[in-house]
């Protein structure tokens, strides 16, 4: 989406940024309820270099993320 890669590309992000229009991805990880939902939830997924989630945090605080992250890594 042309959208996303504007953002990725003014914040220098090294990596591509997902977009999940379908909402498929949302409802594999628990993100969302249903294609129809408007909402979602803010959770974190910690995928290893096997391609396997590692961790996955469902209540997502923003002043102690990071660290919390930081740790699992």
């Amino acid at each position: 989406m042309a959208t996303n890669k504007k953002f990725a590309d003014d914040e220098s992000f090294p990596y591509p940024l997902l977009c999940d229009t379908d909402r498929e991805i949302c409802l594999a990880y628990g993100g969302c309820q249903s294609k129809d939902d408007g909402s979602s939830k803010r959770i974190t997924c910690v995928i290893g270099a096997d391609g396997k989630v590692v961790h996955i945090f469902r209540d997502v605080n923003a002043r102690e993320h990071t660290q919390e992250v930081i740790d699992v890594l």
